[in-house]
């Protein structure tokens, strides 16, 4: 299911492969976003002494491969071409020199083998500066990465290196890896559309579709992305992912959880593929989708920030007029309704695709 951890190797998986120094801040940012690792105890975190391969299923199945300090191109034991994008994290008070020649080898090795590679630069722990020294740091390592490729040969200037500051300590991280995510999603313009048409027919102004264990987006409609807003709806998020394990649907019980009768052996496999597609909306019909609403701010005409479940793991966020909520809250219901059938579909057909069906 999206959002959870899963041993289930059977499906083509996307990698990302994390890189860094020692102490750069990568085993924190995977603990932080996948773990829920609060951010004040990562200074505790041991350095990783060997490749940790995380497997996580959200939108798509992803394997996040978060290498040791030393590691190297040759060293790596896997072909670069595997991996449809590698992170560099850079750690903002460190030495810069060791980082960008690492950097650099990696960029250049990958781009020979897959010149279509998604390059993305975490330049990471930007809580430890003051925000004018947190910039020109961050212009510095830009322009000296984008230098020093320059140097090995002109065609390198216009890779697409992505810089990007992050912390632990605020949402930057999860907006980051959002940004990262979004380019590996093949579905990501069904989903866009299917926000717009709800943002449309409801009368909001900016939606979001979350990884809910993670708080990364997966999805947002077509207006800029705000970064207040987008804050506000990871602290959200956390609040009802905080207090959610208290709560219980009534109708979650046994008696609703009927297990399927097996279908007849004479079966042909396109009539059972049919059944178990029958099967699977039947429990979905059965899952407790909970919904939940608070109030920005009580100025007239005032917001309403929503969250409606979409599937186990997924959620949907939205911002809409206070009074549209209050007096259209059937009409909204029935948009969600409507919006989760698609996302569910959507889900099916990606892991039909990933597991050879």
């Amino acid at each position: 299911m999206p959002g959870s951890a899963s041993t289930v190797t059977d499906v083509a998986r996307t990698k990302i492969l994390l890189l860094g120094l020692r102490r750069s801040g990568k085993s924190s940012i995977q603990r932080v976003l996948f773990d829920n690792l609060p951010p004040k105890d990562t200074f505790y975190l041991e350095p990783n002494a060997k490749i940790d391969k995380r497997i996580y299923d959200t939108v798509i199945p992803l394997e996040i491969w978060d290498c040791p300090g030393n590691i190297t191109v040759e060293t790596l034991g896997t072909p670069l071409s595997h991996f449809r994008t590698i992170i560099f994290v850079i750690d903002i008070r460190d030495l810069y020199n060791q980082a960008i020649a690492k950097l650099v080898d990696f960029v250049i090795a990958a781009y020979h083998v897959n010149p279509n590679i998604h390059f993305e630069v975490f330049v990471h722990k930007v809580e430890r500066l003051q925000e004018d020294d947190k910039v020109e740091n961050f212009r510095q390592i830009n322009e000296r990465v984008l230098d020093r490729l320059i140097e090995y040969s002109p065609e390198y200037e216009q890779l697409p290196l992505v810089f990007q500051m992050t912390s632990v300590f605020d949402h930057s991280l999860h907006q980051a890896f959002s940004r990262v995510l979004l380019k590996l999603i093949g579905s990501l313009p069904y989903l866009e559309d299917l926000l717009n048409v709800f943002c449309a027919n409801s009368q909001s102004p900016k939606a979001y579709l979350f990884d809910i264990r993670s708080r990364l987006y997966v999805a947002t409609d077509a207006s800029p992305v705000d970064t207040m807003t987008h804050d506000l709806c990871c602290d959200y998020l956390q609040m009802l992912n905080s207090f959610g394990s208290l709560y219980r649907s009534a109708s979650g019980s046994g008696v609703r959880h009927i297990a399927d009768i097996p279908p007849p052996v004479s079966e042909s496999s396109e009539d059972a593929e049919i059944s178990d597609r029958q099967a699977a909306r039947r429990r979905r019909k059965e899952l407790f989708y909970p919904s939940a609403a608070a109030l920005l701010h009580s100025t007239h005409p005032g917001t309403a920030l929503t969250y409606h479940l979409i599937t186990e793991h997924l959620a949907l966020l939205a911002l809409m007029p206070t009074p549209v909520f209050e007096s259209k809250r059937g009409l909204i219901e029935y948009n969600v309704v409507f919006f989760r059938e698609g996302v569910q579909e959507i889900y099916e057909v990606e892991q039909q695709v990933r597991s050879g069906g």
